[in-house]
């Protein structure tokens, strides 16, 4: 697998990953454990492949660039998992495993004789993640789930949007994005597991987990007083001034997130009075009367620009910061400098920008720059791989049991 040149050992080389989920949660997942050095074969259905291939806005052409952006660095094999002899490849190669990462409707896996009871019999120090939408357990456990379905159960709609206006999503698929993170967290405390006593174990997670563990605060608030939040703008549940302001020509994010940052937003805002002020001269007090207070600072930063108030604030070390908009942070020299914004391979050989991965390696980024693959790409040289002698292999492929790109499907662009 090609990769940014770096001299640092990849903590996760060597590693297998069979990755059997598909769309956003489990590719998140597969693409932070690969970019963390772990070998991530991608198990797709052929012809159409992962679902994600299909999402398309107009005027995309070849692979979707929401498909290529998680699953750069990743090989594909085509499988038919609904034949014996898929099933069959399928399982010999999880005996060689070290991780499986599935997202079917739960019942799905057991049906095709690959859940977790029967695997870890072929293979006990098999790690295997499971992501569903509501969880394994419980009176919702077999319904299946999306990121806005969950978002919405979860409350996390509830409180989002404009202060005294109706709920509405974020613009981000949060569910599905923290559930790839939560499931890549419990793979890996498996993986520790596993080193120290040679034992596998099932990892799940949910939709609806990676949602409500956003509501800390938010629950916090209600277990201790019965507060049901609202949609508040910006603004922060619990402190003031925290939130988005107008100056004249932008917007600007400051965080007076204790008594000493916010001393001195007033004085740099030219009213120092406002710290003894008694509407806001203590934390509870300067929430209760947020509105207020937004008000006023709004009227102060619409006399200048945004770049003199950001100048102002860096001078007396308050935290600031322009509100971009998503192109704009992708082109900041900052995104890049900390390995967020990477060149990787196009599918026609070209280069490509992507998202790297979120965490450093001392001090380094580590970025599977692998082009993403089409559909059954790599299933020849993967079932060599695994140990699949060359007839075992032609026979797979001539079966249709096993999709080869390029030799006997027109697989999905």
């Amino acid at each position: 697998m090609n990769r940014i040149p770096d001299e640092t050992h990849l903590p996760l080389q060597g590693v297998k990953v069979l990755e059997l989920s598909q769309i956003m949660a489990g590719p998140t997942c597969g693409l932070m454990l690969a970019d963390m050095g772990a070998e991530v074969y991608k198990v797709e259905k052929f012809p159409a492949g992962d679902d994600s291939r299909n999402y398309r806005r107009q005027g995309d052409t070849g692979l979707p660039p929401s498909f290529m952006m998680l699953n750069r660095g990743k090989r594909s094999i085509g499988i038919n998992v609904k034949s014996e002899a898929g099933r069959a490849a399928l399982t010999r190669m999880i005996a060689q495993a070290d991780v499986l990462t599935e997202n079917f409707r739960q019942g799905v896996m057991e049906r095709l004789g690959l859940g977790y009871e029967a695997l870890r019999e072929v293979n006990p120090a098999l790690i295997y993640c499971s992501i569903t939408g509501y969880g394994r357990t419980g009176p919702l456990a077999g319904k299946g789930g999306f990121d806005l379905i969950l978002q919405a159960f979860s409350g996390l709609i509830s409180v989002t949007g404009p202060d005294g206006g109706e709920p509405v999503k974020p613009g981000i698929s949060i569910a599905d994005v923290n559930a790839g993170i939560l499931a890549a967290l419990g793979i890996l405390a498996a993986y520790i597991h596993r080193l120290r006593t040679g034992r596998g174990q099932r990892v799940d997670t949910s939709l609806l987990q990676a949602s409500m563990q956003q509501l800390y605060w938010f629950a916090a608030g209600y277990f201790s007083k019965g507060i049901v939040p609202k949609p508040a703008g910006t603004a922060h549940p619990l402190i003031a001034p925290y939130q988005v302001y107008r100056c004249r020509d932008g917007r600007v994010a400051i965080g007076g997130a204790n008594q000493a940052n916010w001393e001195r937003i007033a004085d740099v805002l030219g009213h120092p009075e406002w710290k003894t002020d008694p509407r806001f001269d203590t934390p509870d007090l300067r929430l209760a009367n947020r509105v207020e207070l937004a008000g006023l600072i709004d009227a102060v930063l619409g006399e200048d620009d945004l770049a003199v108030w950001l100048r102002r604030f860096d001078d007396a070390a308050i935290p600031a910061g322009p509100v971009q908009n998503v192109g704009e942070a992708l082109e900041h020299e900052q995104s890049r400098a900390v390995g967020m914004v990477v060149d990787v391979e196009a599918p026609d050989g070209g280069r490509a920008r992507a998202l790297g991965l979120p965490v450093l390696f001392n001090g380094r980024s580590h970025t599977a720059a692998g082009a993403p693959p089409r559909v059954g790409q790599h299933s020849v040289e993967i079932l060599r791989e695994f140990g699949f002698a060359e007839a075992e292999i032609d026979a797979l492929v001539a079966s249709g049991a096993v999709s080869q790109y390029g030799v006997d499907a027109v697989a999905a662009s």
